[in-house]
């Protein structure tokens, strides 16, 4: 099958698929519909979280499909406004029930707030629901160097995961190599960027033609051979199809270059440096 999906396995030992589904702004019963017919079409991570507001849609379609829960891999993820400890053992419990799950497979930090400066309490708290059995394997998003040294110095712990903004106009090279020298798996949030914007883009056009793809199996598989795990979204079911239709072919060492060289150091979305940018 070419939309049979490889897996990775993290430094903790949890093996997750090397492709996941997005669900940002899939609710309602529409929502549990787009989740259920991609989990149909071969997904197995499913990435939600707390301020996503549709924990219940993921897990109301986990239930609805005919695949196992343990064959899933399912991501939530810390709002910033509960990372002191205590709140954040409570709004796992709170994920875990809005989900009506028993665990989740892995939880996030979703960004670290340097400016009210508690994600370390945060982390602390991500630790210990791992050891309470809340949570399978822990991790971050958006998180910098400067923010991982800093957990593993006070907490002996690095994250699995560091989940950030990675697209062909932001390719994240050098946090891509950091959190690979210190076996993290970076995971890709909007892998597609713009898509209408790339689908106009003729290095892109032209190696798609060449392999006989749409420019979107292009970027990730490009994302593939980065070794970073894709979180793309549709509810379109030929679209969730076309999406992890990325392991019959190969990009050579000059098309990657290619892709990589629309990197721009401005190609963030929506200007959310990590090092300032707070979410609540």
């Amino acid at each position: 099958m070419t939309n049979q999906i490889p897996e990775i396995t993290l430094h903790d030992g949890i093996r997750i698929p090397a492709v996941g589904f997005g669900t940002y702004k899939l609710k309602g019963q529409q929502g549990v519909q787009a989740i259920n017919t991609a989990i149909t079409n071969g997904y197995r991570l499913l990435d939600t979280a707390y301020n996503y507001e549709n924990e219940a849609t993921v897990g109301e379609a986990v239930r609805r499909s005919s695949v196992p829960r343990e064959e899933l891999v399912i991501t939530s993820k810390l709002p910033g406004r509960y990372h002191h400890y205590d709140d954040a053992i409570v709004t796992i419990q709170e994920s875990l029930l809005r989900a009506n799950l028993d665990y989740y497979d892995l939880y996030l930090i979703h960004w670290p707030n340097p400016i009210q400066d508690n994600y370390v309490e945060a982390w602390q708290a991500l630790i210990d629901a791992q050891r309470f059995g809340y949570i399978r394997s822990i991790g971050v998003c958006n998180f910098l160097p400067e923010h991982l040294e800093r957990l593993e110095n006070e907490t002996g712990v690095l994250p699995t995961v560091n989940q950030v903004e990675l697209h062909p106009r932001f390719n994240q090279s050098e946090q891509l190599k950091w959190d690979t020298n210190n076996r993290i798996v970076t995971e890709s949030w909007s892998p597609l960027s713009r898509a209408s914007d790339l689908l106009q883009d003729e290095i892109l056009q032209k190696i798609a033609e060449k392999h006989h793809k749409t420019i979107s199996q292009i970027i990730l598989r490009w994302h593939y051979q980065l070794a970073a795990v894709a979180i793309p979204k549709s509810a379109s079911p030929v679209r969730q199809k076309e999406n992890i239709s990325i392991f019959d072919f190969e990009l050579t060492d000059e098309e990657m270059t290619m892709i990589n060289s629309l990197t721009k150091p401005d190609g963030r979305l929506k200007d959310q440096d990590p090092a300032v940018y707070e979410e609540f």
